[in-house]
């Protein structure tokens, strides 16, 4: 028997609401229907429609609806359909659900869940795909989640359920059926930031998350033919931004890429390369790589394949970073010695 990760992310929100009756779940098409990709599939059946119910189409509403009811002492789980869809409710989540308990210094939380199915590799047209992330982050008062795995869709959409705080949890559409062996995963437990999957022995190191997360995992298997063992971090949470397992895994290895389907220029791969640079200067032995997608809007689907980070574009990067432990005269100041 498998379970894909929208399995686990169904299972999530039905352990979650039988065992809290504050959780409620509500979007378009999110009660009969159960989501355009079957999520909250058999929800509204189970828990009634006054648990799980359909919304008009408006965003900003679906969220402003929500920060009411969590000041009320409920705990909305809310679903934008699309990634490029949820853009008419970002006033909402930067005005007022990132905002409140510092507003009110602390009196009122918004523990509220924003669901967001993103990024591409799906063949996805117009506004159906988007890589936002960095919107989110970039926005003081959210906590933001991405997993890569059917483990971490579980545990990770119970944590950001019962956290006092807004959280943004962005789910890779294209890991939506990504399957592990057995039955979906139960058990409500603590998952630390951050995870590493690295072999006995280390040359570069991947940095990745979300939907890149298979990508830097295939490119592992591939470097082990050129004879390199790449160690791969999946981030797991983007904020709050695991610094430890990063600056261990750098400390190690001495040469990092970070890859993301975003566009390069002001991504998170730009922040995740800073805080490397900062923390580990003297332990590189390169300059930190990035593997993102192109500075362009979201392509039409026959070319996305050409946008989205690849594993050869990994594995490029990576050659790039296989020289010696001693400085490469490109990156010395002119007229100085290695």
């Amino acid at each position: 028997m498998a379970t894909t990760m929208a399995k686990a992310l169904n299972a999530a929100l039905a352990d979650a609401m039988a065992d809290d009756d504050r959780v409620i779940v509500f979007g378009e098409d999110v009660g009969q229907l159960g989501g355009v990709f079957r999520i909250t599939d058999g929800l509204q059946a189970r828990f009634g429609d006054k648990r799980c119910f359909d919304t008009p189409l408006a965003e900003a509403g679906i969220v402003g609806f929500a920060v009411g009811m969590a000041m009320s002492g409920l705990r909305p789980v809310v679903e934008m359909q699309f990634d490029a869809f949820a853009y008419p409710a970002f006033e909402q989540i930067a005005s007022h659900v990132a905002k409140l308990r510092n507003r009110t210094r602390g009196a009122l939380s918004v523990p509220i869940v924003i669901r967001v199915p993103y990024a591409g590799g799906i063949g996805g047209v117009e506004h159906h795909c988007d890589s936002s992330e960095a919107y989110y982050a970039h926005t003081p008062g959210l906590k933001v989640v991405t997993p890569a795995t059917v483990e971490d869709a579980y545990s990770l959409l119970r944590e950001a359920i019962a956290d006092p705080d807004p959280v943004v949890f962005m789910e890779p559409k294209k890991l939506y059926l990504l399957q592990r062996r057995g039955a979906a995963p139960r058990g409500h437990r603590a998952v630390r930031p951050g995870r590493s999957c690295a072999g006995p022995v280390v040359t570069p190191l991947s940095i990745a998350y979300g939907p890149a997360v298979p990508v830097a995992l295939e490119a592992a298997e591939a470097a082990r033919e050129e004879g390199w063992d790449l160690e791969v971090v999946d981030c797991r949470t983007i904020v709050p931004f695991d610094d430890e397992t990063v600056t261990a895994s750098v400390r190690r290895t001495g040469r990092c890429v970070v890859i993301q389907e975003a566009q390069g220029f002001a991504g998170l791969g730009a922040e995740i390369a800073a805080r490397v640079q900062e923390r580990c200067f003297h332990a590189l032995h390169a300059p930190v790589l990035r593997v993102s997608g192109l500075d362009i809007p979201y392509p039409a689907p026959m070319l996305e394949h050409t946008h989205l980070p690849s594993v050869d574009r990994v594995l490029d990067a990576v050659a790039r970073l296989q020289w010696d432990d001693q400085p490469d005269p490109r990156w010395l100041p002119q007229g100085s010695a290695a």
